[in-house]
């Protein structure tokens, strides 16, 4: 069995080899880095409001997005950004008892942006069946993002959901079937800092032909009941970083903007760990990039939007 520091080069030589020796950072469009902000912004068609209040974000991540909660409200929305020359927008919420956002009711609104516009829509697709996924992808939706966890406890106890990760399964299962591209995203550390279902994760996502894999980790959310929680060090999320290059080698992997703040540790082994992508970028990766030779190029949206981006910068 491969040790850590195995593991981690021959995930970078399995990365270099099937997709080049570069990594493109990103810049969301809810932040702010040395100057420059995002232009791809994260809207909410709950509001504040989250029937699930899951213990890693109680719906504190919520407040920081504009309000969308009608149809109307998001047409017009997306309209003003697009004429701000926004290159697309993430259409996210809080969930539903049952792990699902209102997407019904707003699938004619989005049809309209995408008729309307040019940004390219993400979706918090949230929990999907067959018909949703189905209503999704005829409306125009460009991809979906989905949590992927691979713990039933952990699933239960931080989601306070009645039921295991089949439903996540079935979920990435009826997104597949209709052919709408979806970016599972593994939070390393979920169960309160500790690595429990990540593995099992990896090997979930594993059984369907995704081209992007986002790895992100627990932050401590002030006001959340992990607010004091243990965080996974860098080294166990770059060995996540590690399994899922190693089980899906075709696939691009990010280290997302979701992770403890200034642990360049954890930038710079995913680095090393051969990832195509990262959002949030501290000075020391850059300069960590640059000194592996990386071709480095940079964006102004989500990781998991195609790349387009440039080498002079975030403009």
């Amino acid at each position: 069995m491969l040790d850590f520091q195995q593991r981690v080069d021959t995930a970078r030589i399995l990365s270099w080899n099937r997709h080049g020796k570069g990594i493109t950072f990103f810049l969301p469009g809810m932040f702010r880095l040395n100057g420059h902000h995002g232009q791809y912004p994260a809207l909410s068609i709950t509001g504040r409001s989250c029937e699930l209040k899951c213990d890693h974000c109680a719906g504190k991540i919520l407040e920081s997005m504009p309000e969308a909660t009608s149809s109307t409200a998001l047409v017009d929305l997306c309209r003003k950004l697009a004429d701000q020359g926004r290159q697309g927008v993430l259409i996210s919420g809080g969930c539903q008892k049952d792990g699902t956002l209102p997407w019904p009711q707003f699938l004619k609104a989005i049809e309209s942006v995408k008729a309307e516009t040019n940004l390219f829509i993400s979706v918090h697709s949230g929990l999907v069946d067959l018909e949703t996924a189905k209503g999704l992808k005829e409306a125009g939706v460009d991809q979906a993002l989905i949590d992927v966890v691979g713990n039933d406890r952990t699933f239960q106890s931080v989601y306070h959901v009645p039921f295991g990760v089949e439903k996540i399964f079935a979920a990435m299962e009826a997104l597949s079937t209709v052919s709408l591209p979806m970016v599972p995203h593994i939070v390393c550390g979920l169960d309160h800092g500790r690595i429990k279902g990540e593995y099992q994760a990896v090997k979930m996502i594993s059984r369907f032909s995704v081209a992007q894999v986002v790895i992100v980790s627990l932050m401590r959310i002030s006001g959340t009941p992990m607010a004091g929680a243990g965080l996974p060090s860098a080294e166990q999320v770059a060995d996540i970083i590690a399994d899922a290059r190693i089980h899906m080698p075709h696939a691009t992997i990010s280290l997302g903007c979701a992770r403890q703040r200034g642990n360049t540790r954890m930038e710079e082994l995913a680095i090393e760990a051969g990832v195509n992508r990262m959002a949030l970028p501290s000075e020391e990766a850059v300069a960590f990039a640059q000194k592996y030779g990386l071709n480095v190029t940079y964006q102004p949206t989500c990781c998991s939007v195609p790349v387009s981006g440039t080498s002079t910068g975030w403009h």
